[in-house]
């Protein structure tokens, strides 16, 4: 009699680990969660065209602060999504050197987004690109390291 309930709470004890295993599997491909793991990786602002005393400006309105010509800043590796609006008097097109990435020329009032997909970091200048070019600002691309690459004593603090 000892020896089957030896082998039932064996069996048990093996049931219950191959569960916990398949459970753990199944949980960690994310197949139980509201939203995929995996989702592609963006950055997303939103700056404005302004034309004050007879000149312009570019000032951050959503995911950058709101003052003159923000300093843009982006990551390698991930969409760089940048919405330009036009809300001054004149006719505006932002230009960014380096990367050869352009708006289409906006009207008072019209909005562009351009897509960035940058692979190597830099500082880029910016401009407003009409009869000529008036540098505005500049955009940085940095690339950020994995948790899993840090060394020494920074992986034992995550």
């Amino acid at each position: 009699m000892i020896t089957k309930d030896r082998k039932l709470i064996i069996i048990a004890i093996i049931v219950g680990v191959v569960g916990l295993g398949a459970m753990i599997g199944f949980i960690g491909q994310g197949n139980v969660r509201h939203v995929e793991i995996f989702w592609q990786e963006k950055v997303e602002q939103t700056v404005v065209f302004e034309d004050v005393g007879g000149k312009v400006q570019l000032r951050g309105i959503s995911g950058i602060g709101g003052e003159s010509n923000p300093y843009l800043i982006s990551r390698t590796s991930f969409a760089y999504i940048l919405t330009v609006i036009n809300n001054g008097d004149k006719h505006h097109r932002l230009y960014i050197e380096g990367l050869e990435i352009q708006t289409n020329l906006l009207e008072p009032g019209q909005r562009d987004v351009i897509t960035i997909y940058p692979t190597q970091e830099g500082i880029y200048k910016y401009f407003d690109k009409r009869e000529k070019l008036e540098h505005l600002g500049f955009l940085e691309i940095k690339t950020v390291v994995p948790s899993d690459e840090f060394t020494g004593f920074l992986r034992d603090l995550i």
